[in-house]
């Protein structure tokens, strides 16, 4: 019976493994600030919380696209990322709806 009282501590075995995706360099030059304020604003309004809204996916995905183009993250396909809506990577509601709107028309 081992814990964090016995003998070495229990921790000299830890080895610690890196992100999937590599590093995740933190925004401190504030360049994508506005964006994650908004999106995280989006995350308190929820309700119920924890649902899946059309209107935080788009904020994720302008911040996420705002950290592509900075540098602070490696691009990727927005479907790598779980975030697919439609042929731009703007994050714009509207171009997302246009896409949406050309598949009922067929």
């Amino acid at each position: 019976m081992s814990g964090f009282g016995a003998p070495g501590g229990g921790a000299a075995n830890y080895k610690p493994t890196p992100p999937e995706r590599g590093s995740f360099p933190l925004d401190h030059d504030a360049e994508c600030k506005h964006v994650i304020s908004s999106y995280l604003r989006c995350l308190r309004r929820q309700n119920p919380p924890g649902r899946n809204n059309e209107e935080c996916r788009l904020l994720a995905k302008e911040y996420l696209g705002c950290r592509m183009e900075k540098g602070l993250m490696a691009k990727d396909e927005w479907s790598n990322l779980g975030l697919e809506f439609g042929k731009t990577a703007t994050g714009d509601p509207n171009a997302a709806g246009a896409s949406g709107s050309d598949s009922k028309k067929s």
